[in-house]
């Protein structure tokens, strides 16, 4: 049982720091390059930002606002629903924001165009890239940035709309709408363009932090192979039995799955055990279950 408390505590926490690590490469793509050069995206960021471009007001003020009614309707129409992580990410996020742009603002409290002037377009794919990785980090440790997402979830309870769909709806009604304050269509193309790059990005790092391998090893040390898997790497380990045509011997096959970023561990493990082992990985489509990702189906 302590065993188990400590994994759980220990993933936990990872998660949290993944997420915070998430956040401020966030924060910090609006603070260096989407701010300085007055370009927005969708999201409650993206509302926070027009604001700001607007009026002035701060982006973590809007922000944090916009959240604090979002989550008082959830809690109300969804009820407890969204977990710890996401009001976590809504306050943290507040806090970068705020951070990133003291840091960064010159004498005259202007925030600076570190690319120079008239480099709006590199600025919204540096920024875009930024932004797709941040969130793709802080979704992959299974958190959120509230906002928009909330909203959707409410439509989506009363109203048959897919969730994605409806975010893309209202991401396309927030882009569209700073033409009202810049009167300028380049600023609506660039809002689209880092939600494109913002999104190929955003899935690539879950894709890459999700995907899975499957091991087939053939050893005669397959207790301490599989034990070594086990305990170090963490992972689950089925025994196969098999015979090899050639020898007529039996032999133990050990199957495991698990995450491509430990591979290199486990490969590790094994040369240290047995250097002549014969392994054979291979990348699989997708892996559901415990450890994995959950099963999605009606």
């Amino acid at each position: 049982m302590e065993k188990l408390l400590k994994k759980n505590f220990e993933r936990e926490a990872k998660d949290y720091l993944n997420i915070t690590f998430g956040l401020c490469i966030y924060a910090l793509a609006w603070a260096m390059f989407l701010l300085p050069y007055q370009i927005t995206t969708g999201g409650v960021t993206g509302i926070a930002a027009i604001i700001y471009y607007a009026t002035g007001i701060e982006i973590q003020v809007s922000y944090f606002a916009i959240n604090a009614v979002f989550l008082g309707f959830a809690l109300k129409i969804l009820g407890p629903r969204f977990s710890v992580k996401t009001v976590y990410a809504i306050f943290m996020l507040t806090f970068v924001l705020w951070l990133f742009q003291f840091l960064l603002k010159d004498d005259a409290g202007n925030l600076p165009q570190l690319l120079g002037p008239g480099q709006d377009f590199m600025a919204c794919v540096i920024g875009a890239g930024m932004i797709g990785l941040g969130i793709g980090l802080v979704f992959s440790a299974n958190g959120s940035t509230g906002g928009t997402d909330i909203i959707a979830w409410i439509i989506n309870k009363y109203r048959d709309v897919s969730l994605g769909r409806m975010m893309m709806y209202l991401d396309i009604i927030i882009i569209s709408s700073c033409y009202f304050i810049f009167h300028d269509w380049r600023r609506v193309l660039f809002g689209f363009v880092v939600l494109f790059i913002m999104s190929i990005v955003i899935d690539y790092v879950i894709n890459t932090n999700r995907q899975s391998v499957q091991f087939l090893i053939f050893s005669r040390k397959y207790n301490d192979i599989a034990e070594g898997i086990s305990t170090k790497i963490d992972r689950g380990v089925t025994l196969l039995d098999g015979k090899g045509w050639y020898s007529k011997q039996d032999i133990k096959v050990v199957v495991v799955l698990a995450k491509k970023r430990q591979s290199e561990d486990i490969f590790r493990l094994i040369k240290d055990i047995d250097p002549d082992a014969f392994i054979s990985q291979s990348n699989v489509v997708g892996v559901y279950g415990e450890g994995f990702d959950k099963l999605k189906v009606k």
